[in-house]
Order: C-alpha cells, then sequence, then structure tokens
C-alpha cells in the first residue's frame, strides 16, 4: 500500500513552520495514544503513521530530502514505516514535556517503560554513475555496539523495574504527583547484574560486520540513507540505526543534469560535413547513433531513457550528446593547401544571418 503525503499524514502545508508541525503532531498523537484506544489496531496505525511523518517534517535534513526526492529519499530507518512502539516512545516521548506520553496520559494502567536507543552510526559510500544510475547492492564492514553473550540483568532498584520514578509534590491544590525517567537505569527498568570480562560496564562488546545494503537507483550525491536496527546496541533498549551516507564519484565520460546526464561528443568537421555513423558510450554501454549531413557544432542529440533512473520510479532521463566540431592545431602543407582552396567556396562559408562563427572562420582567425 503506497504510503500518504507526509503533510497531509499531519494536516499541514509545505510551508509549516516547526511550531506548527510539532503542534499538529500532539493533536493527532493525543487523539490515536494506543492508552486511550486499547486494541484499536487502526488506532495504532494511525499512530505510527502520524510520528512517522513527524519524524521527517521536523528534521530538517530528511524534510529537504522528502520535499527533493520524495518517499525514496528518506528511505530505510524509523521513515521506513518498521518503527514499533518502543521506537516511537523513545524518539517523542517528551513532546508532551519532561512526563512524556505515560504522564500525560496518567501513566497508561501502571506505567510504560521508556525504552532507550542505541547510538546512530554513520558511514559514507562511494558510488560510480552506474551503480547510481541502476542501483546496487554494497557489502560493508562496520564497528557496533553489540550485547555480549552471558550478559543477564536484574531489576533496577531505584525505579524498581519500572523506568520511572515518581515524585509527590504538595500544592495549595493538594498532592500532585510528577513522573521522570529514572536516573539510574536510564528508564529501561532493569540494570546489568552479571556480565564476561570483556564487556563493559553496560555489557558491551565491539564487534566487527559485513552488512548488504541494497542502493535504490537514482540516489543523488549527500542523500543519506538508513537502515533500521544496525547501529549501536544498548542493553535492555532497541539498536540504533547506520546512517548511509552517498558520494558520487565524478565520472570521466559524463556530467550529471538531474537524471539526466551530459556527454560531449567531439567530431571533425569531415563527420558533420559529410555525415557518419558513430559509436558513443552510454551508461550501459556503447550505442551508434547517426549525424546527419551539415550537422552543425553546439547541436544537441538525446537518446531516450538512456539517463539516470527516477528514485520515485518515474522512469529514467536521458542522455544528451553536445556535438563539438574539432578544430585540428596543427596542418600539414597539403592540408592547408586544401582548406585554402575550399576558404571562398560558396558552400563552405556561414551563413550570413547567423551569428554564430563557422569552422572555417575559426580556422582563418588560428592561421592569420
Amino acid at each position: 500500500m503506497a504510503k500518504r503525503d507526509y503533510y497531509e499524514v499531519l494536516g499541514v502545508s509545505k510551508s509549516a513552520s516547526p511550531e506548527e508541525i510539532k503542534k499538529a503532531y500532539r493533536k493527532l498523537a493525543i487523539k490515536y495514544h494506543p492508552d486511550k484506544n486499547p486494541g484499536d489496531a487502526e488506532a495504532e496505525e494511525k499512530f505510527k503513521e502520524a510520528a512517522e511523518a513527524y519524524d521527517v517534517l521536523s528534521t530538517p535534513e530528511k524534510k529537504q530530502r522528502y520535499d527533493q526526492y520524495g518517499h525514496q529519499g528518506v528511505s530505510g530507518g524509523f521513515s521506513g514505516g518498521g518503527a514499533s512502539m518502543d521506537d516511537i516512545f523513545s524518539q517523542f516521548g517528551d513532546i508532551f514535556g519532561g512526563g512524556g506520553f505515560d504522564s500525560f496520559f496518567g501513566g497508561g494502567g501502571g506505567g510504560r517503560r521508556r525504552t532507550k536507543k542505541g547510538t546512530n552510526l554513520r558511514v559514507k559510500l562511494k558510488l560510480n554513475l552506474q551503480e547510481v544510475a541502476n542501483g546496487v547492492e554494497k557489502k560493508i564492514k562496520v564497528k557496533r555496539q553489540v550485547l555480549a553473550d552471558g550478559v543477564t540483568f536484574k531489576n533496577c532498584g531505584t525505579c524498581q523495574g519500572t523506568g520511572q520514578v515518581k515524585k509527590v509534590v504538595n500544592t495549595m491544590l493538594g498532592q500532585m504527583v510528577s513522573a521522570s525517567t529514572c536516573p539510574a537505569c536510564g528508564g529501561n527498568g532493569q540494570i546489568v547484574d552479571k556480565k564476561p570480562a570483556e564487556a563493559d560496564a553496560r555489557g558491551m562488546v565491539l564487534k566487527e560486520e559485513v552488512i548488504p545494503i541494497q542502493i535504490p537507483a537514482g540516489v543523488a550525491d549527500g542523500m543519506q540513507l538508513s537502515m533500521s536496527g544496525k547501529g549501536n546496541e544498548t542493553a535492555g533498549g532497541i539498536p540504533g540505526d547506520l546512517l548511509i551516507l552517498i558520494e558520487e564519484i565524478e565520472s570521466d565520460n559524463f556530467k550529471r543534469d538531474g537524471n539526466n546526464v551530459i556527454y560531449d561528443l567531439y567530431v571533425s568537421f569531415v563527420d558533420v560535413a559529410l555525415g557518419a555513423q558513430l559509436e558513443v558510450p552510454t551508461i550501459d554501454g556503447k550505442v551508434k547513433i547517426k549525424l546527419e549531413p551539415g550537422t552543425q557544432s553546439g547541436k544537441v542529440l538525446r537518446l531516450k531513457g538512456k539517463g539516470i533512473k527516477d528514485i520515485n520510479g518515474y522512469g529514467s532521463g536521458d542522455q544528451l550528446i553536445y556535438v563539438n566540431v574539432w578544430t585540428p592545431k596543427a596542418l600539414s602543407r597539403e592540408e592547408r593547401e586544401l582548406l585554402e582552396k575550399l576558404r571562398d567556396a560558396e558552400n563552405f562559408r556561414p551563413d550570413p544571418g547567423k551569428s554564430e562563427k563557422g569552422f572555417f572562420d575559426r580556422v582563418k582567425d588560428m592561421f592569420s
């Protein structure tokens, strides 16, 4: 099922301010909160959908990529649609203030633990133009914090395993109860009991792992992709994400212009004057093109669909071939004599009505 537009989900315009986006999300979060709609699967999905939209539109970098590339620009990670309730409460619980969702809804009938999330990992991935154009699977090696084998946990003594500490304050209106994240366990409700010698105080060890990454066609330099759960783990919580920054390697043959690729073709005067069958490179290999007799320098030829696939699936760009007439820098005596004979021939003079300088005018200037 296709994702809805994030602006439509939150009911805001593209020009909405950060405060308007936050206000719209808060309203939807209250309406569809699981504690307010127990057992309602549809409400839970709408709650997740709103959180996903807010995650993107409240983050300037993600919002910019979404505005430019749509859902593909923010694919993977939290915005990939696979977020759990723990993801959402961990990431956005404080939108209602220091007490989070639970204090806002009175603890949700027993108190919901606030699950910590591990830190994200960031890597740079270099791709050539062919990989960018068609998509590719890459395998990268990362070192990430993972939970050591043999680690055991016990309930936190400070919060008795609830992940929250409550404080009673006497006011003019009576006793007020406030809840906050437990400082001892960070909201997990558990702390390390036993661990192997190689593990740190949190029960974590550094592990090297090879991770396959499927890069979609049409990514661009500077775009950031995300893989949910492939970052650092955290004791008693959920793993962070792996963030992949795309670096596009400059091509020797082509220049990129959006989804189009530009190729400069240098040909001799004889080829453009008489016409020719030529072979030119494309992203996917060589193809033959036909130069019509009389082709002018500066003419642009178009190869439909030979450009870069659109990241949102809207077909492919084209290859634009710019015809450039190559002027020889040195002439033999015979070549010079031949050109001198042709210099004043009627068919070898440029059209007086055109401002573009012709080939023989440039030759004349070169030798004058």
